[in-house]
């Protein structure tokens, strides 16, 4: 659908929308303005969930699109390059688009067609073909979030396989960013696995020598609480302590769901 729009279309300037999102009236007037800089190839607005207040699970993701737009990426657009402009709400240069086509059309992953995550791919498309990507704060999307766990999970296999692969793909564009995307890159990787690696120790202390592994508990519990505190300060919402929750979300389902989606990648 992308690609028809793409090619059949005559405008400078190209927007995707998912189909269950709710753009404010000003979205695109202020996607445009930042795109009037030509080295800009692509550009993010503000996502918020529609349905947040259906139940616990869509108030823990509204408060994550939060973190993740307005902690993860207006860092990477201090330095120009959103590693990630989500399909909910992104405008396109579509000279761009047009002459990354090719690429875009024919994603493969060792040799086969690879074609979940389609935002973060395209970014890195851009980046490499040397654009800017950035995000706009002020203009707000609002756009169905998963319900129940069964869907979110399914969501975020295909973002996990689409982060693992794409991020493979950022490799060789890293080093003509500025350094910071690639600590963000090792940060968001290694954060990980190092996660990983504690709750494992903590696992095998208790299988051992059935002794709770309170250091491991007590760094991570402290680690949640300032990073919670630090998001409701700058959100001015205490409704992002609770997000406090999303610690034992990314432990007990989470973790083991991106081992099983690095093992699936292909």
């Amino acid at each position: 659908a992308q690609i028809a729009a793409i090619t059949q279309s005559s405008g400078d300037l190209i927007l995707n929308v998912d189909s269950d999102t709710t753009l404010a009236p000003d979205v695109v007037s202020k996607l445009a303005h930042k795109m009037r800089d030509p080295a800009v190839g692509a550009a993010m607005g503000q996502l918020k969930a529609s349905n947040q207040k259906d139940t616990w699970l869509t108030r823990l993701i509204d408060m994550e699109y939060w973190l993740a737009c307005n902690e993860e990426r207006a860092a990477q657009a201090r330095f120009g390059a959103v590693m990630c402009c989500c399909g909910p709400c992104a405008m396109y240069r579509r000279s761009a688009m047009l002459s990354l086509l090719d690429q875009y059309e024919t994603q493969l992953y060792r040799g086969k067609p690879s074609d979940f995550g389609e935002d973060r791919h395209l970014t890195i498309l851009m980046l490499s073909a040397g654009f800017r990507t950035e995000y706009v704060p002020s203009a707000i999307a609002a756009t169905v979030v998963p319900d129940t766990i069964g869907i979110y999970l399914r969501q975020q296999l295909r973002w996990a396989r689409s982060t693992f692969r794409d991020t493979l793909l950022a490799l060789p564009v890293l080093p003509g960013l500025d350094r910071y995307l690639t600590l963000d890159a090792i940060g968001q990787n290694v954060g990980l696995l190092l996660l990983a690696l504690s709750v494992l120790t903590g696992i095998g202390q208790f299988a051992l020598t059935a002794t709770l592994p309170w250091w491991t508990i007590l760094v991570i519990g402290s680690m949640t609480l300032v990073r919670c505190s630090v998001a409701a300060y700058r959100a001015r919402e205490l409704r992002f302590l609770g997000f406090a929750l999303h610690t034992l979300v990314n432990i007990f389902l989470l973790i083991p769901l991106k081992a099983y989606a690095l093992c699936t990648l292909s």
